[in-house]
């Protein structure tokens, strides 16, 4: 059985099922919207950008034979934007079953430089865009009698760990899994789960940004998880299509960790290549 076959056969309840997934030309998102579409969903792909929106729809219908994909640009962090992607949605597909808010920014900066704009600017499209979009979601799920599910991409970084530099960014994804979790509690009552997702160092664009810039290298994120490496968004992809499906029917206010060990590792960079050395050699002999 080939993996999209097995995929299809472990997640048979979203076929077509209408899916948003904000910000999803790129990385996770796109990995995320790719994966719903093989299972047959209805995918709205979204970003800022009418071009990479459009282009990104080509590409997916272009590789996968299997569901339906429309694009819809907009700006999450502007409400008026986030109730045309619903409204537009729902005039096209008549519902909304899953929503995946992945929409986000990073922003790395010391904080006593921070600048009011750029802490704004994060909080809006990491947190404020989640709120919006999972508000108008919900009132068209309980409008038509959905049993929906919410999806945040959150990080490890803010709800788990700290790193320097990272405070706007921190700040929102905390609040993104506070947000989640206030949520859940209310919703469930209404059938509609909303969990979050809180990924660790996932390769993508952006850490080759990132490590270009000098901010790390690739042998200081690999040697620090124990896993010895970086992350695929797929990975994450995988995470988010369980929650959307009836595998995970009682699971809501969750955080789930998709870090490779980062978060759980306490100790130093020498111990663990130890560690990781003594697992090479028993897996060799």
């Amino acid at each position: 059985m080939s993996n999209e076959a097995q995929y299809k056969a472990a997640f048979p309840d979203l076929k077509g099922k209408v899916v948003i997934v904000t910000g999803s030309t790129r990385g996770i998102g796109y990995e995320i919207a790719k994966l719903f579409k093989e299972m047959g969903s209805r995918v709205v792909v979204n970003a800022r950008n009418e071009e990479e929106v459009q282009a990104t729809v080509k590409r997916l219908s272009d590789e996968v034979s299997d569901g339906e994909v429309i694009g819809i640009a907009g700006d999450v962090s502007r409400y008026d934007d986030c109730e045309r992607i619903v409204n537009e949605t729902v005039n096209k597909y008549g519902k909304i079953d899953v929503l995946v808010n992945n929409a986000g920014i990073n922003m790395i900066r010391d904080s006593l430089s921070l600048s009011i704009d750029d802490w704004e600017r994060t909080l809006r499209i990491d947190l404020f865009s989640a709120f919006y979009m999972s508000q108008l979601a919900a009132k068209i799920m309980v409008a038509k009698k959905v049993k929906g599910s919410i999806v945040n991409i959150a990080s490890m970084v803010g709800p788990i760990v700290a790193l320097p530099k990272r405070a706007a960014y921190a700040a929102a994804k905390a609040g993104l899994v506070g947000l989640t979790r206030v949520l859940a509690v209310e919703w469930a009552p209404l059938g509609i789960r909303v969990n979050a997702i809180a990924p660790g160092y996932i390769w993508s664009s952006a850490q080759e940004v990132n490590i270009a810039r000098g901010e790390y290298t690739r042998q200081d994120i690999e040697g620090r998880v124990p896993m010895g490496r970086y992350g695929d968004a797929r990975e994450v992809a995988y995470v988010a299509a369980f929650l959307a499906s009836e595998l995970s029917s009682y699971v809501t206010g969750s955080l789930i960790v998709v870090d490779g060990g980062w978060t759980i590792y306490g100790g130093w960079e020498r111990l663990l290549r130890q560690i990781q050395e003594s697992a090479r050699q028993l897996i060799q002999t």
